[in-house]
C-alpha cells in the first residue's frame, strides 16, 4: 500500500507545482502586457523616425529624442488602456464595483465598464431569480401530498418526494415495473401527451393507485424527462366497496333476526296477547335477536373503519406485554363463567411493535373471545408472546409472535383456509348459539395486514386451536424506513 500512496503524493506535488507555474506565468504575462501594447502603439512612429534618420532627413540625436518621446507617450497610453481593460474585466468576471473603486480613465472604456457592470448586475439578478425558482420548485415537489417520482432518459429515478418515500419506500422500483405504469410511460414518451393509468398493487397490502405520467420537453434542471404522480385511491375504492358490501352482507345477515322479531311481534299482538308466560319467553328471545343485530352492525362498522386505513402503516410504539396483561384481566368474568383457567406467558423485555393500540387490543380481544367461547368448559386458554427468529414460517426480519390457544373441539383442515372470510362459519349452529357474527377473524386479518404482519391458524379436530399473530419489531421497521428515505 506504500507505493500507491507515494505515487499519489508525487502526483499532488506535480499538480501543485504546475498550478504555481501557471500562476507565475499569468503574472508575467500580465506584467508584460503594457510593454507589448506600448510597442505596438509606437511601432509606426518609430519606423518613420528611423527611416527619416537613415535617409539623412533627420539628425541622429533629434531622431533618438523623438523616438524616446514617442515610446514614453505610447507606454503611458498603454498603461492607461491596460488599467481600464483590467477594470472592465473585473466587472465582466463578476467582481462588480463600488463607489470607492477607480473609474476607467478613457471615455470609451468608461462607458464600456458601466455597460458591463449593468449587464453583470442584471445577470446576477437573473441567476438569483433562477436559483430561487429552482429552490421553490424543489420545496413544492417535496411538500406535495401525492407521491411524485422524476425519471431520467434511462427511466431511472432521478428524485422522489417525501410522500413517495413514505408510500412506497423500498418498493418504488417494483411499482415502476408495473405493466400498467410502464405502458403509460411508453405512451407519454411516444405521443408527448399526458397519460393516465389505474394500478392495482397487491403488496405489502392491496392498494389502488391512479397514475398520471407526463413527458417533459425540455427536461428539468436535473435531466428529468418523465414525471409520474401516483395518487392513492385505496380509501375511495374501499368506501365504494364498503357501501356495496355493507348493503349485501347486512341485508343477508340481518334478515334472519329481523324475520324472528317480526314473527314474535305478530305473535305478541295476536295469540299471545293475553298470555303473560309466553310474552316473557318471547321478549327474551327478541332481546337476544336484537343484541345479535347490534353486534353484527358493530362488527360491520368496525371492519369498514379498518379497511379505510388498512394501507396506512401505524407509527406508534406499542408494548404487547402491557396489552396482554390488561386484556387478560378484563376477561376474568367470562373465564370464571366457563370455569376456564387463563395462562399468560409474556417474557420481560419483549420488544415493542409499531401499531395502533386500539386495533391491537381488538385483535387480542377477538382471539380471546373465540378461545373462551369455543374452548372446552373447565379447560385451559393460553396466551403467550415472545420474540421469534427470522426465517422459517416467519419473514426474514425481527418480529414478535402473539399466540392464543384453547383445548376445544378444534377445526377441520378443510375449513381453516376460509376462516378469515366474512361471515364464514365452520359450525354455523354453534357460532350463532354463542353469539358469533362471523366477522371476528376477518377483522383480525385486516388489522394484521395493516400492521404488515402475518396470521397463522393451527387446529386439529379434538385437540384445540392456536391462532398466532406475527408483528415486525418497531426498531427494525424504523431503521428500514430511515434507510429508504
Amino acid at each position: 500500500m506504500a507505493a500507491p500512496t507515494s505515487c499519489s503524493r508525487r502526483r499532488k506535488a506535480c499538480k501543485r507545482r504546475a498550478s504555481d507555474g501557471r500562476r507565475t506565468l499569468g503574472l508575467l504575462v500580465g506584467a508584460t502586457l503594457p510593454l507589448r501594447t506600448a510597442a505596438l502603439l509606437a511601432a509606426v512612429p518609430l519606423a518613420v523616425l528611423l527611416g527619416l534618420a537613415a535617409l539623412g532627413h533627420l539628425a541622429a540625436w533629434p531622431a533618438i529624442a523623438a523616438a524616446a518621446a514617442v515610446f514614453t507617450g505610447s507606454a503611458a497610453l498603454a498603461q492607461l488602456w491596460t488599467h481600464d481593460l483590467r477594470l472592465v474585466m473585473s466587472v465582466l468576471q463578476g467582481a462588480g464595483s463600488t463607489a470607492a473603486d477607480p473609474l476607467p480613465f478613457l471615455t470609451a472604456t468608461a462607458r464600456l465598464a458601466r455597460e458591463a457592470e449593468r449587464l453583470s448586475r442584471s445577470l446576477a439578478m437573473r441567476t438569483a431569480q433562477v436559483e430561487g425558482l429552482l429552490r421553490a420548485e424543489q420545496v413544492i415537489v417535496q411538500r406535495l401530498p401525492d407521491p411524485l417520482i422524476v425519471l431520467g432518459p434511462d427511466r431511472r429515478v432521478q428524485r422522489a418526494n417525501a410522500a413517495a418515500h413514505a408510500a412506497f419506500g423500498d418498493e418504488m422500483a417494483a411499482v415502476l415495473r408495473h405493466p400498467g405504469l410502464r405502458a403509460a410511460i411508453d405512451r407519454a414518451q411516444s405521443q408527448g401527451e399526458n397519460q393516465a393509468a389505474e394500478l392495482s398493487l397487491p403488496v405489502p397490502v392491496a392498494r389502488e393507485v391512479y397514475a398520471t405520467v407526463m413527458a417533459l420537453d425540455p427536461p428539468l434542471s436535473d435531466g428529468g424527462r418523465i414525471v409520474a404522480v401516483l395518487s392513492d385511491r385505496t380509501r375511495e375504492r374501499a368506501v365504494e366497496r364498503m357501501r356495496a358490501d355493507f348493503v349485501a352482507n347486512a341485508s343477508h345477515e340481518l334478515r334472519t333476526p329481523l324475520t324472528s322479531l317480526i314473527g314474535f311481534i305478530d305473535t305478541l299482538r295476536g295469540p299471545a296477547a293475553d298470555d303473560p308466560p309466553a310474552q316473557i319467553r318471547f321478549l327474551g328471545i327478541m332481546a337476544e335477536q336484537a343484541q345479535r343485530m347490534n353486534r353484527l352492525i358493530d362488527d360491520l362498522l368496525s371492519l369498514s373503519r379498518i379497511e379505510l386505513t388498512e394501507h396506512q402503516l401505524p407509527a406508534t410504539r406499542v408494548s404487547l406485554g402491557d396489552l396482554v396483561h390488561r386484556l387478560a384481566a378484563g376477561f376474568e368474568p367470562q373465564v370464571a363463567a366457563r370455569r376456564i383457567r387463563l395462562d399468560v406467558s409474556v417474557p420481560p423485555g419483549l420488544p415493542q411493535v409499531l401499531g395502533d393500540d386500539d386495533q391491537l387490543e381488538q385483535v387480542l380481544q377477538n382471539l380471546l373471545d373465540n378461545a373462551v367461547k369455543y374452548g372446552r368448559e373447565g379447560g385451559v386458554v393460553t396466551v403467550s408472546a415472545g420474540r421469534v427468529m427470522p426465517g422459517g414460517r416467519w419473514p426474514a426480519r425481527p418480529g414478535v409472535a402473539l399466540s392464543v390457544s384453547d383445548d376445544g373441539q378444534g377445526i377441520a383442515q378443510a375449513h381453516i383456509p376460509r376462516l378469515t372470510e366474512r361471515f364464514y362459519r365452520a359450525d354455523k349452529g354453534r357460532s350463532r348459539a354463542v353469539g358469533g357474527t362471523g366477522l371476528g377473524l376477518a377483522i383480525v386479518k385486516h388489522i394484521v395486514n395493516r400492521h404488515r404482519g402475518q396470521m397463522l391458524i393451527d387446529s386439529k379436530e379434538g385437540a384445540g386451536t392456536t391462532v398466532t399473530i406475527w408483528l415486525p419489531e418497531a426498531e427494525a421497521v424504523e431503521t428500514a424506513a430511515a434507510a429508504s428515505a
